[in-house]
């Protein structure tokens, strides 16, 4: 395949330890100078991509396709909907149209403000983030409402994560991990796997797997949390489309 005015860069360092394990970085966000804008030309405005879960054998693959994808045509019962802002200003990042989070079927108190990009808050997509990254209010509203149900579980120090429990414990065994629901404008609702964000950290140790950042703030939807689906980016419609994979079934046209 050959692009036009498509420049592959390389590097001989990178700073941090993010990258020590990579091979490189492929720019999928929403610019004029990314790999999507590059192949929309050739495939349409649309990609889509299958996360495995992250702690697969390493021969486990997912898949990146561009242009419409099979498992969308036509959406299928179990396909979700949801607004995308491709707002210029708010380039390169896809801003999903996310209103609330509820634990349990309980809709979580927290400011409409903070999924308002126009108030300095919002949520994006990120394949690129490993853990979802919520503005402070949403952040103690969730971990409050998860560790309550969590609280007969023994509790273990285990930096950075501020909530993590001993998994080998008798009250782990009986303990019942609520169900989390984010809820898009619309119908459409994400209840991902309880190991997207009750993750293992360490042997017999999980954690909740959200960081804080400061309000005002974007939260950040990390790949984690969007593992073991099937996520398609409709830059024309501005639409996003989601639902369950196990990210086996490689679609091809």
């Amino acid at each position: 395949m050959k692009l036009k005015g498509l420049v592959v860069g390389c590097t001989s360092s990178a700073v941090g330890t993010s990258f020590a394990s990579s091979d490189g970085v492929l720019a999928l966000g929403y610019a004029n100078n990314t790999f999507v804008s590059r192949v929309a030309a050739r495939f349409g405005p649309r990609f889509s991509y299958c996360l495995v879960d992250h702690l697969s054998p390493r021969n486990a693959t997912g898949y990146l396709t561009f242009g419409p994808n099979p498992d969308f045509l036509p959406p299928p019962p179990a396909a979700a909907a949801a607004p995308l802002d491709l707002n210029p200003r708010l380039q390169p990042f896809y801003y999903a149209g996310i209103e609330g989070l509820s634990v349990a079927g309980e809709v979580l108190s927290i400011p409409p403000s903070v999924w308002n990009e126009s108030r300095r808050g919002g949520a994006i997509l990120d394949s690129g983030t490993t853990l979802t990254v919520l503005a402070e209010p949403a952040y103690r509203a969730v971990t409050g409402a998860l560790s309550r149900k969590l609280a007969g579980v023994p509790a273990v120090g285990l930096d950075p994560f501020e909530f993590c429990y001993n998994w080998t414990s008798p009250e782990a065994a009986r303990a019942a991990v609520p169900e989390l629901t984010v809820h898009f404008r619309g119908s459409a609702r994400l209840s991902p796997p309880a190991k997207s964000y009750l993750i293992d950290v360490a042997e017999g140790v999980k954690c909740l797997g959200f960081s804080s950042t400061p309000w005002p703030g974007v939260s950040i939807i990390g790949n984690i949390m969007q593992q073991e689906h099937i996520w398609e980016f409709d830059l024309e419609n501005q639409r996003l489309r989601f639902q369950p994979s196990n990210c086996t079934a490689i679609p091809f046209i």
